[in-house]
């Protein structure tokens, strides 16, 4: 049965505004804009980017892009042509936008977007149409996007192209003793001596960590930048830019023996006080994480119990007694990174991020503001 409310919470209740009961995402932007300081530090041969791909790790691209210009970045990347248009308007002119999936020679009108040149194609077609400016992206052992060491040779004529850069991608940075990692190296040595005076760019956000081989004109943190953890198996050195509360709908207390949720997966133990809160899948808290998840409430891990479903996960709240109608949950946060939820979900930082839903109510802290403030 629904456990019962006091009269004061009973009078209260109807009265508060309907955003008290939305999910809540905190972005901490001073945070986000230290984070990308710190990885410039790490990297003295040349500045670093700001990836902004997938409206900033569902962040917001924005107003990331915004703080990040504000703080000295002037190279942002974005895997989508519409991703591109959009920051253009946001920033105004003057940063670099380079486009990873490329485009059409001229589809950017006066938007001054830079492309990527995947393919052969991409740079004959760049030539024809007298392009310059462009990234020659050579594809070093991802086996993905770019033009290979045979493609490249036959190339010929790069030079009328005015290159900004030549990049690859490291397919296993995030595991430093990988074989690959030495061989994508040498790989993309090799490509840059075919390439004289066009200036390079190589780390991703694991990449900065692997030494000075790796090394370059520009590097590109994507993950890092939103506080995932770029060295994993050590301590993260990125300061966490994110928190994601939710408030209780609904208390209830239920005996030992009942069940809770879709196709009855969790039986209560004992008499137990099951708390309601909106979020599910829609709202990228991933089904997997049914009867494994957990949410922070009093500053206590209360344990996800039964499916997650579309709109509504239940939490076991027994030893937590003070909980209340309205009481926010914290999903994401300080005392639960997106690396530990990744861990719980069998994932990684990135798809958590990602997949965070457009029904929460989300708030930017602008630099300078603590991060628990507004939550």
């Amino acid at each position: 049965m629904a456990a019962a409310i006091t009269e004061a919470e009973a009078a209260a209740f109807p009265a508060r505004a309907a955003a008290d009961f939305a999910g809540e995402l905190v972005v901490d932007l001073g945070a986000i804009a230290a984070n990308w300081r710190d990885l410039g530090a790490r990297h003295p041969s040349g500045p670093v980017a700001g990836v902004v791909k997938a409206d900033g790790y569902g962040l917001g691209a924005a107003p990331v892009a915004r703080v990040l210009a504000d703080a000295g970045c002037r190279h942002f990347f974005v895997a989508q042509f519409s991703e591109g248009l959009a920051l253009r308007e946001a920033l105004g002119h003057g940063p670099m936008i380079a486009v990873l999936g490329g485009f059409p020679p001229g589809a950017d009108a006066g938007a001054a977007l830079t492309p990527v040149l995947n393919t052969p194609e991409d740079v004959a077609a760049a030539r024809a149409a007298g392009l310059r400016g462009a990234i020659l992206h050579v594809d070093t052992g991802m086996e993905r996007l770019g033009v290979n060491a045979a493609e490249l040779a036959g190339l010929g004529g790069l030079a009328g192209l005015g290159l900004r850069y030549v990049m690859t991608h490291l397919a296993c940075a995030d595991e430093p003793a990988h074989p690959l990692n030495a061989a994508q190296a040498v790989r993309f040595a090799a490509a840059r001596a075919a390439l004289p005076g066009v200036p390079a760019s190589f780390a991703n956000s694991s990449g900065l960590f692997l030494g000075p081989d790796f090394a370059s004109d520009l590097a590109r943190p994507g993950c890092a930048l939103y506080g995932i953890n770029p060295a994993p198996g050590r301590p993260n050195p990125m300061r966490q830019v994110l928190r994601l509360t939710i408030p209780i709908l609904q208390l209830r207390d239920v005996p030992a023996g009942a069940t809770v949720g879709y196709g009855a997966t969790w039986t209560a133990p004992r008499q137990s006080r099951i708390a309601t809160i909106a979020a599910g899948y829609a709202d990228g808290y991933l089904r997997c994480l049914s009867s494994r998840g957990i949410g922070i409430l009093a500053g206590r891990p209360v344990p996800l119990v039964g499916r997650v479903s579309m709109d509504l996960i239940t939490l076991d709240v027994t030893d937590v007694p003070e909980a209340r109608l309205g009481d926010r949950v914290e999903l994401i946060g300080p005392a639960q990174t997106p690396d530990a939820v990744a861990a719980l979900a069998g994932t990684i930082g990135y798809e958590i991020l990602t997949s965070l839903g457009a029904r929460y109510r989300r708030r930017h802290l602008e630099p300078g503001r603590p991060s628990g403030a507004a939550a």
